[in-house]
């Protein structure tokens, strides 16, 4: 029997979110997950690799509810919870502002107070003077500064990244992997991540999850030494390669 429970208590809490032996079966048959279990806490970033089609998706949809587990259990505690997809999902008939504004105004925030929440959060992801400017109107970086102001001025203890990055450019990026972990910084909600980019991963985590193939189990735990802020060039210094190499070997190992 699954379970899913939610603890609606504030204040920090040592873990936001457990996964115990979990497992994942669909009606077609197919195992996406066995025995998968791992934590994330307040001043977490976790990141999960794997090789494609291993359940890394299938794990975040888990995490936040929007699918049911077959096996073991998932504890969240947390009384908000922010999803970050693929794609911004931005409503491009809302501006910048509005998009943001969306949260606050389907929980009956007041105007005024939504108005300047969201505002104060354009302004953190670099967006200050595009408030008004239609998703269109944007770059691929800054509909995805959208996305993340959006999912962060719930103010969330968990926020959950389903490889936010992947449709963007290089520089682009780089760029918003810089952002995002000054961000985390400033916020310290309890992050799962999910890339297929190795030195996403390292440059952005406390600790980096490997996955096996289908069906996916957690085969490695690579903790991530570094404090943030992190600056752009750690991504060039030699311990950083030699723990992008630790994790590119469990990766090969049980891809």
């Amino acid at each position: 029997m699954s379970t899913l429970t939610s603890t609606q208590t504030a204040g920090p809490r040592t873990r936001t979110l457990a996964m115990d032996r979990v497992t994942k079966r669909f009606p077609t048959g197919t195992v996406a997950l066995t025995d998968v279990s791992l934590t994330v806490g307040a001043g977490d970033f976790v990141s999960v690799v794997g090789p494609s089609g291993c359940g890394k998706s299938t794990l975040l949809r888990l995490a936040s509810g929007l699918e049911e587990v077959t096996g073991g259990a998932i504890e969240v505690s947390a009384a908000a919870t922010s999803y970050v997809f693929q794609d911004a999902t931005l409503l491009e008939w809302r501006s910048a502002l509005r998009n943001v504004e969306l949260v606050g105004e389907l929980r009956g925030v007041p105007r005024e107070e939504r108005r300047a929440r969201a505002k104060d959060t354009l302004d953190l992801v670099g967006l200050t003077g595009f408030e008004q400017q239609h998703p269109r109107e944007l770059s691929g970086g800054m509909r995805m500064r959208v996305s993340l102001a959006r999912a962060l001025v719930a103010e969330p203890d968990l926020a959950l990244f389903d490889e936010p990055f992947g449709a963007l450019d290089e520089i682009t990026r780089l760029q918003m992997q810089t952002e995002l972990q000054k961000l985390f910084r400033l916020k310290q909600f309890a992050g799962l991540f999910i890339t297929h980019s190795v030195s996403e991963a390292v440059y952005l985590s406390t600790r980096v999850l490997v996955m096996s193939g289908r069906p996916g189990r957690i085969v490695a735990e690579i903790p991530i030494p570094w404090e943030y802020p992190r600056p752009p060039e750690l991504r060039y210094a030699p311990e950083f390669a030699a723990i992008t190499g630790r994790v590119s070997a469990a990766l090969g190992e049980h891809s």
